[in-house]
């Protein structure tokens, strides 16, 4: 009896362990599993990212081989041909603009360090043994001060922060080493020389296979944020009326989320603007390209997209507007959301073509009609409605006027875009972008201390 009881034990215990290792094989097999869809997930959403990896790879096992052939490569280098190394790693970006930057940012802050350090060394060696490595070290905490201090600079520090960190690096690493070692010239030669290979392999794989430019990239960002504007606009009306529907039809579905990303793309923009100016001219991208008026239109972008944000809100609020007012104002205002979409299609599809966007003015100059009808209906209806009914209404149709005003923006913007990149018959958008320029005056519901709404009049 007391056999069988110990067998069973140890099966029991053989049959947990077993669970146990069944368990942890099928744990690691799925997080192998779902690491491998995540990488194709990633491979799909941009296969530039796959070709970028195989680039920096490429360029890593060329300057590896500064270390593969002992002469007359490494015997001419040295230990320091591991800086070529390094440059790449630290170097290559998924941009051309990007990797240029900090190539031209490491090469001549490389090259402005290592002359510091080596001025630094030789006036050290004259005030003598002792007083030296006080004058290193003095001269070290000086530059390493003075440069830090001037990475505060914003202008400094959009284009040039990388540069002013490697001349710290570099002052710091040949005072250093050249207080111990005679031949500092030739440190600081050498390691120019191998900081220059590593940046200009990097720079040519880069430019010359697969390129990938920042300021295309910009350009299609810009494009699609603004058609993600317009895709909102276009869904909003079906959307915030769709219970006046009789005949309960489906509306046309719209991914009225897409706009978020809208808001939270400044910093990617601002970075691809700044590596956009380090690239020479490709494609359809003249020399001296007008990155900055970029900045301009993402920036009025942005702000429609504020307003568009406060207008979802209304989507699905809890204090709605009852149904016999808002069919009164259900025409004006889906003729207003329609047109600034057809407006911001026209213009994010002028920017991809580039080419001018005179389409759009016609569809700004509709909506603007729009607005003076709709000032003339709130002036007219409603004297003895209840204010919590007509707030939400006004409100309404008071951020739809301002999108309207933020579109007739957009497309100033765009418009000098296209002047100043000289694109084709940009002159005549130029021309007819400036008349019928309207003014904002401001609107009342027509209730003792109802919320004001703008609206664009002649």
């Amino acid at each position: 009896m007391k056999m069988v009881t110990e067998n069973q034990e140890i099966g029991g215990v053989t049959k947990n362990a077993r669970n146990w290792v069944n368990s942890l094989i099928n744990k690691l097999v799925n997080v192998v599993i779902n690491a491998v869809k995540e990488a194709k997930k990633l491979a799909e959403d941009d296969p530039r990212r796959v070709v970028h990896s195989f680039k920096v790879g490429l360029a890593i096992i060329l300057v590896s081989l500064f270390y593969y052939f002992d002469d007359p490569i490494y015997d001419g280098f040295g230990v320091s041909a591991m800086w070529a190394i390094i440059t790449v790693v630290v170097v290559f970006e998924f941009s051309v603009g990007a990797t240029l930057g900090k190539g031209v940012n490491r090469g001549i802050a490389t090259l402005l360090g290592g002359a510091f350090g080596v001025g630094a060394h030789r006036l050290a060696e004259f005030s003598g043994d002792k007083v030296e490595p006080i004058f290193l070290g003095l001269s070290v905490f000086l530059i390493a001060a003075l440069v830090t201090f001037m990475r505060f600079h914003p202008k400094l520090k959009a284009k040039y922060d990388y540069g002013l960190v490697i001349i710290i690096l570099t002052v710091s690493l040949t005072c250093v080493s050249g207080y111990r070692d005679d031949g500092v010239l030739d440190i600081a030669y050498i390691r120019l020389s191998t900081v220059l290979i590593g940046g200009a392999v990097s720079v040519f794989i880069c430019a010359f296979i697969r390129p990938i430019w920042a300021g295309e990239d910009l350009h299609n960002l810009t494009a699609a944020n603004i058609e993600k504007l317009g895709i909102f606009l276009e869904g909003f009306a079906d959307e915030y009326f769709k219970s006046l529907d009789r005949k309960n039809q489906e509306t046309k579905k719209t991914s009225l989320a897409e706009y978020k990303s809208v808001l939270n793309s400044k910093g990617t923009e601002e970075s691809l603007v700044n590596f956009a100016k380090w690239e020479p001219r490709h494609g359809k991208f003249r020399y001296r390209q007008p990155w900055d008026q970029y900045l301009k239109i993402v920036a009025v972008t942005r702000e429609c997209a504020y307003r568009i944000e406060a207008l979802s809100g209304y989507l699905n609020s809890e204090m709605q507007t009852p149904m016999e007012i808002r069919a009164k104002i259900q025409e004006l205002c889906t003729k207003m959301s329609t047109e600034c979409s057809c407006a911001l299609t026209e213009l994010s599809a002028a920017i991809k073509k580039m080419t001018r966007a005179a389409p759009a003015d016609v569809h700004i100059l509709n909506a603007k009609n729009e607005c003076k009808n709709l000032r003339s209906l709130f002036s007219k209806l409603w004297p003895d409605a209840d204010l919590v009914d007509i707030i939400p209404a006004a409100t309404v149709a008071s951020l739809l006027i301002e999108i309207v005003s933020c579109t007739a923006r957009i497309a100033d913007s765009v418009h000098e875009l296209a002047s100043l990149s000289k694109y084709k018959g940009s002159n005549d958008a130029m021309r007819q972008s400036q008349t019928g320029k309207e003014k904002i005056l401001p609107m009342t519901s027509g209730v003792e201390g109802s919320h004001n709404v703008s609206i664009m009049v002649e």
